[in-house]
């Protein structure tokens, strides 16, 4: 299975997801089926961010696709999924907003925007971790209690970033995607960090949808280290366009 499939079958998952999180009730059947699929996106994604950090050629380049796709994902992010968090028009909200007539309005506004950021600022940073990590791995090669302590403390520290930036899975993509960096090609070690991982969110009072997670692994376990067909820009604009594109249907009905 290469590169190529994967994202085919990450970015159907999330789709469906995305679905489900706009359309459907909280808790309903419908609801709990669509998201347990999406469960599997994200670990897809974590693994071709490791992936691709392994075989780029330019890491800054790959950071700063992360970081401008990430900034132009924002708003449609928020649109999508918290449009109720605004006026009744979000689309006249942010206009009233860009103008400054409002200054009260407007910081309200910005408040919202600013409450939870796209899946992009999470493997932007996963993505700079696993760079970090990489150069105390060369630099420290051979004193490996140096090494591990701080990879250890770059991991606690994007954590941290993630939780402070409330990035959509915040602490939790950072340790999958670093899990996939340390373990990778250890499939048993994966799964079990999946598990680990995504525990901590059993007890948050929601539905229990996240060890489904877990079954990423299966169509990750036939990845053949083939690139496949190169649609790469199409994965990056699917993103922003698929989130305006709910949010539009979302009005009309």
């Amino acid at each position: 299975m290469s590169t190529f499939v994967l994202k085919i079958i990450a970015v159907a998952t999330m789709l469906i997801d995305h679905i489900a999180a706009v359309f459907f009730t909280y808790g309903s059947p419908i609801w709990i089926i669509c998201r347990s699929i999406g469960r599997l996106s994200f670990p897809i994604f974590a693994f071709l961010i490791a992936e691709g950090f392994h075989h780029t050629s330019n890491i800054k380049k790959y950071l700063t696709r992360l970081g401008i796709f990430a900034l132009i994902s924002e708003i449609p992010f928020d649109m999508a999924f918290y449009h109720d968090h605004y006026g009744s028009d979000f689309i006249k909200d942010f206009k009233l907003a860009l103008s400054g007539s409002d200054i009260a309005q407007s910081d309200a506004f910005i408040k919202n925007l600013l409450s939870h950021q796209n899946i992009f600022f999470t493997l932007f940073l996963g993505l700079l971790a696993m760079y970090l990590m990489g150069m105390v791995e060369k630099k420290y090669s051979k004193q490996a209690l140096a090494m591990n302590v701080l990879n250890a403390l770059i991991t606690l520290g994007f954590c941290v970033f993630a939780v402070i930036l409330r990035t959509d899975y915040d602490m939790i993509g950072i340790l999958i995607i670093v899990a996939f960096y340390l373990f990778r090609g250890n499939k048993l070690l994966i799964t079990i960090s999946l598990l680990i991982a995504c525990g901590p969110l059993f007890a948050n009072g929601n539905i229990t949808i996240q060890i489904f997670a877990a079954l990423a692994m299966i169509p990750i376990a036939f990845y053949n280290g083939e690139k496949g067909k190169s649609f790469k820009y199409f994965f990056y604009a699917f993103y922003p366009v698929h989130l305006v594109l709910l949010f539009l249907i979302y009005t009309l009905i």
